[in-house]
């Protein structure tokens, strides 16, 4: 059985998106393939027919936006959750997005066979923030994403040290084997700049959408904000360190 996390990029076809690829071996989740920095919708796609038994695909991204302007429903309701956690969503709609390859990609997933918030092939929308939050037990959002470059290099340390933590969880223990360690490594993270830093994070986020996929896949619990209908968002509600 293999499950798929994907960070996605705003603009897809133009910057590039993450997948971490991994299987559930025994009663732990093994991380068994990352890809930093693919482009495209139809190379993820690709990408993704190609994985054999694959049952789950957790994906960073607005994969249903019906609304013309402001924001989803799903979206006012987890960030009034989560915004004194500084959490709160961005805003999703047709007129910001028009032609949004992260609704394309899921229609793509759809006509494979998975389907929103499924039970044998299925696909979610998922946002790490909150889930963050949840699994490592935090106060309020890390701070990874924004800031200058130390900054950034810092929160980047801060989650790969929590990720590593994964590895003895009781909940569900992620095994990194040798050869992603550097993604989770200090002493790289530290070296890193530019668009090597972006990827790099990019790269953790789509590890942590893995971990949320297997964590709906063990169905753990989790709030569902907003419906398959209109949007919606899955966050885990389980502490795992």
């Amino acid at each position: 059985m293999r499950l798929a996390g994907i960070d996605l990029a705003w603009n897809g076809e133009k910057n590039t998106s993450a997948i971490a690829v991994g299987s559930f071996i025994g009663n732990k989740l093994f991380l068994e393939a990352v890809e930093p920095a693919i482009l495209g919708q139809k190379t993820i796609v690709e990408y993704l027919s190609s994985l054999e038994h694959l049952v789950g695909v957790a994906i960073d991204a607005p994969l249903i936006i019906n609304n013309q302007t402001g924001q989803r429903e799903c979206e006012k309701a987890l960030s009034r959750t989560y915004s004194a956690r500084k959490a709160a969503c961005h805003p999703s709609n047709q007129s910001l997005y028009p032609n949004p390859m992260s609704v394309h990609l899921s229609l793509a997933l759809k006509e494979m066979g998975f389907a929103h918030l499924g039970i044998t092939l299925w696909q979610i929308e998922c946002y790490p923030h909150p889930s963050i939050i949840e699994c490592f037990g935090l106060t309020e959002r890390l701070l990874y994403k924004k800031g200058n470059v130390a900054d950034k290099r810092q929160g980047q340390v801060i989650l790969a040290n929590l990720i590593s933590k994964l590895q003895c969880s009781s909940v569900l223990a992620l095994e990194i084997p040798q050869q992603f360690k550097p993604f989770l490594s200090e002493s790289t993270i530290q070296s890193l700049k530019g668009k090597a830093l972006k990827s790099n994070e990019d790269t953790l986020d789509a590890i942590i959408c893995l971990y949320i996929a297997a964590l709906y896949q063990l169905n753990a619990i989790g709030t569902t904000y907003g419906d398959s209908n209109d949007g919606y968002i899955w966050v885990p509600q389980i502490c795992c360190i």
